[in-house]
């Protein structure tokens, strides 16, 4: 198709009014509360500092426990904390099915001895087993929180994970039809350890979930440990409206090896009408982890600004 200089021009500024439209700022900046604080109450100071609306729960601040199988008190004590500094739960992260699913054994486990191959089947096993059960504690505590985008893995990655997507795809279907019936959606992550890990894996599992109810947490710099190219190459696979929320990893944008183009991402997450909140994921461990967590939190806004 020929296009005449004004139709380019026309096309051009469309483009640019749709990105100026939904334009990520601050108001659509999260931070995942675990990682920047040693407690609650410190998680809550951090996002003031900055100014933020918005925070995702994972593990408790200090603690071995995630906020979605907290006790219904323990889970209203935390909603009502937030509310009171006028925070909002952008995203719930949840542990789901970050287990082997029966039937897809993990390489990982293959220099295992038997014995401790054993152990670690029988307890994710009930892990697997208790699948519904933990889905319906999350649920609970997505709606205390007034949040309704949790948190889904894929199994533990296998030998070959295109494989083993048709049975990765039932079982999240299963819960999918729970949290739908909840109108709560379940939001699969590429994680580095399960059986989708890239955005190739990401977007041959989404042809096998039709359900209005699942969609995609992206964390580009996942990807990278499986030799992707997550953006441009790995972002053009993705099935764009079904991307419901994006973390960025401290280390992909501030100066260390893997560091993302996030300008360049966020200007197509951008035109591509991405509805959604950019959650930071510090993930730099170690005692300087807090002071991580701060510059991370500069360079994104200064990336935003």
């Amino acid at each position: 198709m020929m296009w005449s200089r004004r139709s380019w021009i026309a096309s051009c500024l469309t483009t640019s009014l749709l990105g100026a439209k939904n334009r990520i700022d601050l108001s659509r900046v999260s931070v995942i509360t675990d990682e920047v604080a040693r407690t609650a109450e410190d998680a809550v100071a951090f996002a003031k500092q900055y100014g933020l609306r918005w925070v995702e729960l994972r593990q408790v601040p200090g603690k071995r426990a995630e906020y979605a199988f907290l006790s219904e008190e323990e889970v209203r004590t935390t909603a009502q904390l937030l509310d009171r500094h006028g925070l909002r739960v952008s995203f719930l992260n949840t542990s789901l099915l970050k287990v082997m699913i029966p039937g897809l054994e993990p390489a990982r486990w293959s220099k295992d001895d038997g014995e401790r191959r054993l152990a670690r089947m029988k307890a994710d096993q009930t892990r697997f087993e208790r699948r519904f059960e933990d889905l319906q504690k999350a649920i609970r505590a997505a709606k205390i929180l007034g949040v309704d985008k949790v948190r889904v893995f894929t199994g533990w990655r296998t030998p070959d994970p295109m494989a083993a997507l048709p049975r990765v795809a039932e079982v999240i279907r299963e819960l999918a039809a729970v949290a739908g019936s909840e109108k709560i959606h379940l939001l699969v992550e590429n994680e580095v350890a399960c059986n989708v890990g890239t955005c190739a894996e990401l977007a041959a599992l989404f042809k096998l979930i039709p359900s209005p109810w699942v969609g995609i947490n992206w964390d580009p710099h996942n990807g990278s440990a499986h030799q992707e190219n997550p953006f441009p190459d790995g972002y053009r696979l993705l099935p764009k409206k079904r991307i419901w929320n994006v973390q960025i990893k401290g280390k992909s944008i501030l100066n260390y090896p893997g560091k993302l183009d996030w300008k360049s991402i966020f200007r197509a997450l951008q035109e591509d009408g991405y509805p959604g909140q950019v959650g930071l994921e510090t993930h730099i461990f170690g005692d300087g982890q807090i002071q991580a967590s701060h510059d991370s939190m500069r360079e994104l806004l200064r990336l935003l600004a």
